[in-house]
């Protein structure tokens, strides 16, 4: 199954001048059942897995990249299957609703490749771009600090001295960035206090001089998922691993990664919405009081179709903010922001109902809708906190910057 990329930001190499090709929507709504059946089988396994034993098995990634499910956004050209991006969120719908950390490296393995693709050099597509899109290497996207992330106010520095650049200051909160091959980072340009005054890297996540990574995965939910904490000291970076030219540094970040992923990370908050109202109807069907079903209770009900609603009309806007952004629409960005603000408020209603009706048992770590209500905080502030995206919205909507 082939169809043409989606849209990427301009730089010196834009995925729309990848060939088209028809989309088969047969073999796609077999991928659909495909993916679902594995979700629903091997990927519980994993779930109990992973959650007993708190780390994601060696054998996951492979069967991920073996399956192709690590390839399912890239362009053809480059090893993906090519699938449009608001056809790929709803396979990202579909993995949301298992465990956490296999959502975690479908979502960043299929994205990173629409921050790399228009900036990288021949070589770096070889050496780091195509490999990541077929999983055999990881690039950790390497963006906040612990006193800055929404970018242009990165302190990370970068000053270039001959042909090698030197980097100074701290990441925190880098999904990937223990175990991954390369850190996908961004700084700023010493002294620079302009917008256009950052640069981003491909750098190896390969005992660099004065570059210290801290192990910081003991997290509330996400088990298994590494994260860390990077630290460097006039760390030696070639000028070969520059990514775009100087100044490109947040045309990579932000728009390359971070506006796709906000609509993606907004999907997969549906995904696992919808986990928690399955798990609360279950629930609600199987559990008596007073001799009926809880789900003849009008109470219950009322909490299943405040739910039902509440899934239905966030996904609406996460599937409208994705054709935005596949069209290269002047609202992308902001439905983008809108998007991931309205479905992440969305999944913490409803699995704080879902928990809700599955009373005290819910509470109780035997019963999978307890991760799922733990794993739902973690988007709260994946890809920017939703006082950032409120930032973003409400300054679009005072300048009439949209349009109703």
């Amino acid at each position: 199954m082939t169809t043409t990329a989606t849209p990427t930001t301009s730089g010196a190499r834009d995925s729309e001048s990848f060939d088209e090709a028809p989309f088969d929507e047969e073999a796609f709504q077999d991928l659909k059942a495909e993916i679902t059946a594995w979700v629903e089988g091997p990927g519980e396994d994993y779930a109990d897995e992973i959650e007993a034993t708190g780390q994601v098995p060696d054998r996951l990634l492979p069967e991920l990249r073996d399956r192709g499910y690590l390839s399912l956004a890239a362009p053809v050209e480059l090893g993906g299957r090519g699938i449009p991006f608001s056809r790929y969120l709803e396979l990202m719908e579909i993995v949301s609703r298992s465990h956490a950390s296999i959502r975690m490296l479908v979502h960043v393995i299929n994205g990173t490749w629409r921050a790399m693709v228009p900036f990288a050099t021949p070589e770096q597509l070889e050496e780091v771009v195509k490999p990541s899109i077929a999983g055999t290497k990881l690039v950790a996207f390497t963006l906040t600090e612990a006193t800055a992330g929404t970018g242009q106010d990165l302190r990370t520095t970068a000053r270039l001295e001959g042909d090698t650049w030197y980097l100074n200051g701290e990441k925190h909160l880098i999904t990937f960035g223990v175990k991954c091959d390369y850190w996908l980072i961004a700084a700023r340009i010493e002294g620079s206090t302009e917008k256009d005054g950052f640069v981003a890297f491909l750098m190896p996540n390969s005992g660099l001089p004065g570059a210290e990574v801290i192990d910081d995965s003991d997290t509330m939910g996400i088990r298994g998922t590494d994260h860390a904490i990077l630290r460097f000291t006039e760390t030696p970076v070639p000028a070969s691993a520059l990514l775009g030219e100087q100044g490109d540094g947040l045309k990579v970040a932000l728009g390359g990664f971070l506006l796709p992923s906000r609509v993606s990370v907004a999907m997969s908050a549906v995904g696992l919405a919808e986990r928690a109202q399955q798990l609360a109807v279950e629930y609600a069907n199987r559990r008596e009081t007073f001799g009926k079903p809880l789900s003849s209770r009008q109470a219950i009900q009322f909490y299943l179709a405040e739910n039902y609603a509440d899934i239905a009309a966030a996904r609406a806007l996460v599937i409208e903010a994705a054709k935005a952004y596949e069209e290269g629409r002047a609202d992308a960005g902001v439905l983008s922001s809108a998007s991931k603000m309205v479905a992440v408020d969305m999944l913490a209603r409803v699995t704080d109902k879902a928990l809700q009706v599955h009373g005290g048992q819910g509470y109780w770590k035997r019963n999978k809708i307890e991760r799922v209500y733990r794993d739902a905080r973690a988007q709260r502030f994946e890809e920017g906190t939703n006082e950032i995206q409120k930032l973003v919205v409400g300054r679009a909507v005072v300048t009439g910057a949209v349009s109703y």
